[in-house]
């Protein structure tokens, strides 16, 4: 019978790195505050604060009306470069940074 001298060598597998957003409009941290307000940050280190509270309590306000209750507007995060919430919403980076970039606040 043959016997294997040697120990087969495990080989790592490759691994793909994570996906590193370049656009500067991408959001780089969130962080809910009161009055339905956000301060995001982007990737470039541009800053501001996002009001969305006209737009949650406006009769037209669709999919944004669930953020009406303030225990899911505060699990406000980034995926992939835009501020999301459960349930699929999230709001557009590209306009809410070329708003902050001019004044430092975007009310859509």
């Amino acid at each position: 019978m043959r016997t294997q001298s040697a120990a087969q060598q495990d080989l790592p597998l490759a691994v793909t790195p994570p996906i590193q957003p370049r656009m500067p409009w991408r959001v780089a941290s969130v962080q809910a505050l009161s009055g339905f307000r956000l301060h995001v940050k982007f990737i470039d280190g541009t800053e501001g604060i996002v009001n969305i509270a006209s737009l949650i309590q406006s009769p037209g306000a669709g999919v944004f009306s669930a953020l009406a209750d303030p225990a899911l507007f505060a699990q406000a995060r980034v995926e992939y470069g835009a501020v999301t919430w459960p349930d699929d919403i999230d709001l557009a980076p590209d306009a809410m940074y070329a708003e902050i970039k001019k004044t430092g606040v975007w009310v859509p």
